[in-house]
């Protein structure tokens, strides 16, 4: 039985620099309103490399009542309660890392890739946004390499338009964790749709797992993941009632 559907934002609930899909974003949130009333419907939440104020606003359209995380695993916000958390590892070492990551970026890439930017509002990852993916891929490299040779203990990960460098153990797997203990709900409880390799950790660990038509092709090599058919926020809704399904079958 899925007791929770756990949503990437970009590439999923939305495309990025694109108009939302708002039908679709509404079929979603009529699911979700009738998750309160009927077992068979699992409420929805999100795990996003977003920043806070986003994934809030986002959370908001679809009516989200379960905690939400953001930063990829490096927080959380409960939209009941209105209460952000931050796990236990960001510590003065690591916000002093997390600093050093940032200025070399902007210095570094930032300065030397015009229409690239810092994502604001973030406390525990750093984030660089570009419309172009070409140059996406090109300072992926170079970010990739230097956090690889002088910060050990976090990760790179990109989409077509952004790159994340995240805490190692505030990845999504990290998120999905953190919701599984924070919801009391077993993560073979949980379903997962994500698009990117920044998703792959969450994957790995929920019940039910899903890729939409525009994930990446590496997300085929995993054993029980179901790639929809429709991209993006319709994707999603194909999945949320394929677990509708599942569920009235138990």
């Amino acid at each position: 039985m899925i007791k929770l559907f756990v949503l990437d934002i970009d590439g999923c609930i939305t495309m990025p620099f694109e108009v939302p899909e708002w039908d679709a974003l509404a079929e979603i949130r009529r699911l979700n309103d009738r998750s309160k009333s009927d077992p068979n419907v699992p409420p929805v939440t999100i795990c996003s490399g977003r920043p806070q104020p986003y994934v809030e606003a986002v959370g908001q359209w679809l009516g989200a009542y379960k905690p939400l995380i953001f930063e990829s695993g490096g927080g959380m916000f409960d939209p009941v309660n209105v209460r952000l958390h931050w796990p236990d590892h960001l510590d003065k070492q690591r916000e002093s890392e997390i600093a050093d990551i940032r200025n070399w970026v902007e210095s570094n890439i930032i300065s030397a890739y015009t229409g690239s930017s810092v994502e604001f509002t973030k406390r525990t990852d750093v984030g660089i946004i570009h419309t172009n993916e070409d140059i996406i891929i090109e300072m992926y490299n170079k970010v990739k390499a230097h956090v690889e040779h002088t910060h050990p203990d976090f990760e790179v990960h990109r989409t077509e338009i952004s790159i994340n460098v995240i805490m190692s153990r505030s990845n999504k797997a990290s998120g999905l964790r953190w919701l599984s203990d924070s919801c009391k709900i077993s993560m073979n409880q949980m379903a997962y749709i994500g698009d990117s390799s920044g998703d792959i950790p969450a994957l790995e660990l929920a019940g039910m797992k899903f890729t939409p038509a525009n994930g990446i092709a590496k997300m085929d090599t995993m054993d029980g993941l179901v790639r929809t058919s429709g991209e993006a926020t319709w994707g999603v809704v194909e999945a949320y009632k394929a677990i509708i399904r599942k569920n009235k079958e138990l």
